[in-house]
């Protein structure tokens, strides 16, 4: 037997007999919405954002940084860069009302929260 065919047949039969776990993770997809499905928000701080799309999902934003005044303002604008609808962190925008006027704040991550998660939320987290 060819060296050459042994080594890969010695590799592909090492490679079938890994577990599931170690192989590598399927890639994670984006879930996006429409901005004009919103129905509601909370912010709990000032770094986090938590926005009810419909009647059952919400959608927690990281912010990159500070986002003055978000966890007191009654009313915040949502804006996307990619057209009408949100599937990462890079698409988002949120625009929140201080005394000095409107404050524009970036997006790091948007996460869709399970049912748990949801459940889990504090009170005054939960839009």
């Amino acid at each position: 037997m060819n060296t050459h065919v042994a080594a890969g047949a010695a590799a592909l039969l090492a490679l079938s007999a890994m577990p599931a776990a170690a192989k590598s993770p399927q890639p994670q997809q984006h879930q996006c919405f429409w901005t004009r499905n919103v129905d509601g928000f909370a912010a709990p701080d000032d770094h986090t954002l938590n926005v009810r799309v419909g009647v059952r999902d919400v959608y927690q934003f990281e912010m990159l940084g500070s986002c003055p005044d978000i966890d007191w303002n009654q009313r915040i604008a949502l804006i996307s860069r990619s057209g009408s609808s949100i599937c990462s962190g890079m698409d988002a925008e949120v625009v929140t009302h201080s005394p000095i006027g409107p404050q524009r704040c970036a997006v790091r991550s948007v996460h869709k929260l399970t049912p748990e998660e949801i459940a889990a939320l504090p009170r005054r987290a939960k839009p």
